[in-house]
């Protein structure tokens, strides 16, 4: 499909394909489950579906922490179909049934569970079927894909070797921690493990076969598929230890600080190394949409800021309220000196500075019980002899250069209320000096005691200085964006679609515009934020290039957020509908997501718990229940979301297929014209 056959206005359903129930999954969804979930579809004349990522994520059940860019996820295989399933005996399809039965209890799925019980299963079936599935591989069908598919021997190899190091980061391996890609070649033709690497291409050429039949079955009923592609990569993962050239491990991806998250977020993950991409004409991001365009007609393009920018803190820090943006046009020692700073001032600005006095009362304040003086005493020495270094005579301490995070605080072992002072006052500077000279202005640096310590001349400089190093930046950011971006529009058919949330820079939306990406707008977060009462933005002045919808899958639904977060009243009369009851039911959804449907964007898309609300038959006795992801929670809980019941049943709700047919026929408000 090409992208102009996408011109008209659609409406689109955002589910999980492990959200999916049918007669045949065991406990999770099913890549084959696509295909009568599109049927469905076609019955509430939606003609998009998008889905969150399926790349193989092991035992973490978060789909943006992909082991591999191109290898899919095993956890969405439905065993039944392999042709090698004929052949096994009793014993494997009486585990089959016992562990459906097991699993279709649960309202939501086990992802470890559920994977532990399917690649044992695989396995036997792999055992049983060994010795034609292995000539395969030499000489047949399967050896022919793999030619097709040259990214599986590292992720074979590198599968094989996670499994043998007991599931540990490939960081911490004794062996093969640090490959070129003769030793990943010569490893994948070693004899001694050539069974091994054929089971998980096996799997693989497996999962590509049906999830490419769901695919074109989507295709073929005249609906939109799209996919999902996370920017970034999880350290631990095939690509990063097979192409550690492009990518900067040292840095970790994140979010800066915001009203939800103080300390920003850091996710763990290295950042690209942009230019050594350049070098080979982004060779892997062409190959990872190659594979992408085998399953999608459209993708969305996660974090799509991280293209012009992205936020980035140190590997050895936990929160990223010390990163920086990069690119970033920085402040230097130049720009210092010529504000009359010396060495003295440039280190006030950029180390924090402890007073002894300040130190022994954060002590004496938190120590959590009652503390002899002489236990004040040996802490403080044990701070100051392990973390610590004066500054010449004076009651004063910088940071020992050995300390250069968060994390080796913690490794100091010390007494909690030492450790909270410390990793409190690691924080405590106006800017960020991440290269010798070159410096980041920290997001908090208006609260640290050196800004406040300036005179109002010094901080009328130093805000001047930094406005022009933000338009600076913002020329590169759009330079960088353009670029990348048009890397990936060129390289493939599929339209793009971006995740453009957060604090967006101006260039973006020009960018995105340019390219004729479409951006994303949910409903509750795309206001007016610098007028009084932040009010809604209203739907006729959404952007035809635009995704509408009104919730997503880090948020709570629109049952959750109308029950618990909204400001009702001042929702109600945006859509100028006063009279909406206070607990969410059919008919308030219906109101609600029909006028969201009224909006002028090329798509609206709605999570598939909202469109069930528009029937009384679907709603759990919890709302939260309902919820793909809480974001910042680390639980079994996170990506879990089943549907409350088989596809099947749901189809025959009538009530449901009308209403959301409904909202379909409902076409864009008109944008007015002023006179």
């Amino acid at each position: 499909m090409e992208k102009q056959a996408t011109s008209k206005r659609l409406l689109g359903v955002a589910v999980p394909v492990g959200a999916l129930r049918s007669r045949h999954g065991i406990g999770v969804g099913e890549f084959s489950d696509l295909v009568e979930f599109a049927v469905l579809c076609r019955k509430m004349k939606i003609r998009l579906i998008q889905i969150l990522p399926v790349n193989d994520t092991g035992f973490e059940s978060s789909p943006y922490s992909s082991l591999t860019a191109f290898g899919l996820h095993p956890l969405y295989l439905r065993i039944e179909d392999l042709e090698e399933f004929k052949t096994v005996g009793n014993p494997i399809k009486k585990r089959m049934k016992a562990a459906r039965e097991t699993f279709e209890k649960n309202i939501r799925f086990s992802h470890y569970n559920v994977l532990k019980e399917k690649l044992e299963i695989c396995r036997d079936i792999y055992d049983a079927n060994k010795t034609e599935i292995v000539k395969s591989a030499n000489s047949g069908e399967l050896s022919k894909w793999i030619k097709e598919n040259s990214w599986v021997k590292q992720y074979a190899v590198y599968r094989r070797l996670k499994e043998e190091n007991e599931g540990k980061s490939w960081k911490d391996w004794q062996e093969h921690s640090v490959v070129t890609a003769e030793e990943i070649e010569s490893i994948w033709n070693d004899k001694k493990f050539r069974e091994e690497h054929i089971f998980w291409v096996w799997l693989q050429q497996a999962l590509d076969v049906q999830f490419s039949k769901a695919a074109k079955a989507i295709t073929d009923a005249g609906i939109i598929m799209e996919g999902d592609i996370p920017i970034l990569m999880n350290e631990d993962s095939c690509d990063v230890w097979a192409h550690p050239e492009i990518f900067i491990q040292e840095l970790s991806a994140g979010a800066p600080p915001d009203m939800y998250s103080p300390d920003g977020q850091n996710w763990g993950f290295p950042i690209y190394n942009w230019e050594a991409q350049e070098a080979d004409n982004y060779a892997w991001w062409r190959r990872r949409l190659a594979v992408a365009g085998k399953y999608y007609n459209a993708y969305r393009i996660d974090h799509v800021l991280g293209f012009f920018r992205i936020w980035a803190s140190s590997h050895n820090d936990y929160s990223s309220a010390l990163g920086r943006y990069v690119p970033y046009i920085p402040v230097t020692s130049g720009d210092f000196k010529r504000m009359g700073f010396d060495k003295g001032k440039i280190r006030w600005v950029s180390q924090p500075h402890i007073p002894t006095g300040e130190l022994m009362d954060a002590l004496r304040n938190n120590w959590g019980g009652s503390a002899s003086p002489a236990d004040i005493k040996e802490a403080a020495d044990k701070i100051f002899s392990k973390a610590l270094i004066r500054v010449n005579e004076e009651e004063l301490w910088l940071f020992k250069k050995a300390v250069k995070g968060e994390k080796d605080i913690d490794k100091l072992e010390l007494h909690p209320a030492a450790r909270n002072y410390l990793l409190g006052k690691w924080k405590d500077r106006a800017f960020l000096e991440y290269r010798k000279g070159k410096f980041f202005p920290v997001w908090y640096f208006r609260n640290s005691k050196a800004y406040k310590s300036f005179s109002e001349n010094e901080r009328n400089e130093l805000e001047a200085l930094l406005e022009k190093r933000q338009k600076k930046s913002e020329r590169v950011w759009s330079q960088q964006g353009m670029k990348l971006l048009s890397v990936l529009v060129e390289s493939s058919p599929m339209l793009p679609c971006a995740e453009d949330l957060g604090a967006v820079p101006a260039c973006v939306p020009r960018v995105l515009s340019k390219l004729k990406i479409l951006g994303l707008r949910v409903i509750r977060w795309f206001r007016a934020w610098d007028k009084e009462g932040s009010p809604y933005i209203p739907f006729e002045e959404y952007p035809q290039l635009s995704v509408c919808t009104a919730a997503v899958h880090d948020s709570s639904t629109v049952r959750q957020w109308w029950e618990t977060e909204a400001d009702q009243g001042q929702f109600s009369g945006f859509l100028g509908v006063p009279s909406l009851p206070k607990i969410y039911n059919p008919g308030t959804a219906k109101v609600i997501l029909s006028k969201a449907a009224s909006a002028r964007s090329r798509f609206r898309v709605f999570q598939i718990q909202d469109l069930l609300h528009l029937s009384n038959n679907w709603y759990s006795a919890d709302p939260s229940n309902e919820r793909v992801n809480v974001p910042g929670t680390l639980s079994d809980f996170n990506w879990t979301y089943r549907l409350p019941a088989p596809m099947h049943e749901i189809s025959k709700d009538r009530e449901l297929i009308l209403a959301v047919g409904q909202l379909s026929r409902i076409k864009a408000v008109k944008k007015q014209v002023s006179v």
